[in-house]
């Protein structure tokens, strides 16, 4: 067996002789060209080679499930033994289910071979204008790959969908120094599928950069009241993440504890606020072409002008609530850009903070949140003054949601996401 459709045919076929009513299985290889610098010194050069194969079963009613990273022949019938064995264990759910076909399609998208000693160029090139620009940063950790990989999906409804991709990421985490004094770190990256361009111009690189020099010399915000911030494209799609996983996930609409539950198609935000998961869009790197459970990738509106259009669930999850099944399972979000520029929304606020970072736990049910605003500033009548240090700040999901003042014109693309700046009203914010 060599290619991935070979191994998926011989695994189906195994999976059937053992028992099983329906199957899936997905074939994945690929390679991943690693550069690492430490402290600003290159310490890593490798490339890695990975091959999975991944495997679900139905047998009467109950699904098993099982993966391995090797894909020979023993390996793989140790593996078809396991999976037989975990649905004959398991509990009959009707809402399990195997995709149906539709229409089997081979994806191509980006880079497929990689400029080894351009990238490397394009690396020691960021560090010596980080060492130039930004004197005081000092770059702790840096990393940057070329992943290459070939995946296949096949199941025993004849779905076949095949995905070929190539591109380049990059990591950067960094903080600024000066004598006895140290900024907090920053991380920031991406996804890129050329490198055409400067890493240092990548997304809001810059941005982070300078303003890590200005986090050296921080002072604490005075009081506790209720303020303004302004989201950053850099914090804005955690906040996302977390927002929609705790309102239109698997999890809280299988239980019944979203109080989004009954709000398909009614206002749950700000008519200012519309958000897609976008990863068929051009500036998203190698998205998301089908999903794991077999089904073909499609862009998807999440909140169109306030108004919930979708829950982000899967088939599985529209199974066991009636509701119908995302389009996509990615978290690629594009938000639509309002008509100011963020410095004109900054211009606005008379006190609030500009958040980068944000750390806290997961809210509760109801969307009540608390944690640390980190890497932030304080803005002042209209202006963004100093920089804060780590600063409690607290509110409601929901109704941060639905206190939109503005959503910026300018976005910055990370190759994942496309995002602007967004400020909300209503927050409290807990200094000493």
């Amino acid at each position: 067996m060599k290619t991935n459709r070979e191994i998926a045919e011989y695994t189906l076929e195994a999976l059937r002789k053992a028992g099983a009513d329906h199957a899936q299985c997905i074939v994945s290889h690929g390679n991943v060209d690693e550069l690492n610098a430490d402290s600003g010194e290159f310490s890593l050069m490798r490339t890695l080679f990975n091959s999975s194969v991944s495997m679900k079963v139905l047998k009467d009613g109950k699904k098993g499930t099982a993966s391995v990273n090797k894909t020979d022949k023993e390996t793989i019938d140790n593996a078809v033994k396991d999976c037989i064995a975990a649905a004959e264990s398991s509990v009959a759910d009707r809402a399990e289910s195997i995709a149906e076909l539709e229409k089997n399609e081979h994806f191509v998208v980006g880079v497929v071979e990689p400029d080894r000693d351009k990238l490397f160029d394009r690396l020691q090139e960021y560090l010596q204008d980080v060492s130039k620009e930004y004197p005081k940063v000092v770059i702790e950790q840096l990393i940057s790959s070329f992943t290459r990989a070939s995946t296949l999906l096949m199941n025993t409804n004849g779905v076949v969908y095949e995905y070929d991709y190539g591109g380049y990421d990059l990591s950067s985490m960094f903080s600024a120094s000066e004598g006895e004094k140290s900024s907090s770190f920053v991380g920031y990256g991406g996804d890129f599928e050329n490198l055409d361009n400067k890493l240092i111009d990548f997304g809001m690189m810059r941005i982070l950069l300078e303003e890590s020099e200005k986090q050296l010399d921080t002072k604490p915000v005075e009081g506790k009241f209720a303020g303004k911030i302004v989201i950053t494209p850099a914090c804005l799609d955690s906040i996302l993440m977390v927002i929609f996983r705790n309102f239109i996930s698997d999890t809280m609409l299988i239980n019944g504890t979203s109080m989004w539950k009954d709000s398909l198609g009614k206002k749950v935000a700000s008519d200012k606020l519309s958000v897609s998961t976008v990863p068929l869009d051009k500036r998203v790197v190698c998205g998301e072409r089908f999903t794991a459970e077999g089904y073909r990738s499609e862009n998807m509106d999440i909140i169109k002008d306030g108004v919930l259009k979708n829950f982000m669930l899967s088939q599985y999850g529209a199974n066991k609530t009636g509701f119908t099944r995302a389009k996509n399972l990615s978290y690629n979000f594009a938000v639509q850009p309002g008509d100011e520029s963020h410095d004109e929304i900054i211009r606005s606020i008379d006190r609030g903070i500009l958040l980068n970072r944000f750390s806290g736990g997961m809210p509760s049910v109801n969307g009540d949140f608390s944690g640390v605003a980190k890497n932030s500033f304080l803005i002042e009548n209209g202006k963004v003054t100093a920089p804060i240090s780590e600063t409690m700040i607290s509110g409601n999901l929901a109704d941060m949601l639905n206190n939109v003042i503005a959503v910026s014109a300018d976005t910055v693309c990370d190759g994942v996401s496309i995002l602007p700046w967004i400020a909300f009203d209503g927050i409290t914010i807990s200094g000493k």
